[in-house]
């Protein structure tokens, strides 16, 4: 049973249901397709006041990181509405925990993220997130593609 659980946990295109509120759906997939051994989660699951959220990562790299460069895109309404690039990890000074993690070794962490500092109109968010071992953006460490389902705007 445990073997099945985690085949389905780790199989390309099924979708984890990260958090569900009144305000706030969040789920994910993988986009590409590898198996990985990831798992993610956030609390408190809301758009409400600003929150800072708790983020859980636990994730088992099929390469060392001693490079990451991450891509976010953010879709609202068909139209693009963020591109952010930052390099993470460069080998040298790197303030990240997953820096310098080898391949198939665990990387189990937490950290915080603030919450927007922009009010999100209600609606369905596409972000899809890459992370790349190369500033080319040609070796794919890991592509997820999250929904926000926004069900009520913060005040």
């Amino acid at each position: 049973m445990f073997q099945l659980f985690f085949f389905i946990l780790f199989t390309p295109g099924f979708s984890e249901l990260l958090c569900t509120s009144s305000d706030l759906e969040i789920s994910y997939t993988f986009c590409d397709s590898i198996v990985h051994a990831f798992v993610f989660n956030i609390t408190p699951c809301t758009m409400m006041q600003k929150p800072i959220w708790n983020v859980v990562l636990t994730w088992i790299p099929r390469s060392d990181i001693t490079f990451l460069k991450v891509v976010f895109r953010v879709w609202f309404d068909g139209v693009v509405a963020l591109d952010w690039k930052a390099i993470l990890c460069s080998g040298a000074d790197d303030e990240y925990t997953v820096c310098g993690a080898l391949k198939g070794e665990t990387i189990a962490t937490t950290f915080l993220i603030k919450g927007s500092r922009t009010t999100f109109p209600q609606g369905k968010y596409t972000v899809i997130m890459k992370g790349f071992s190369d500033d080319s953006e040609k070796n794919m460490l890991i592509c997820l593609n999250f929904t926000m389902t926004v069900k009520q705007e913060a005040f």
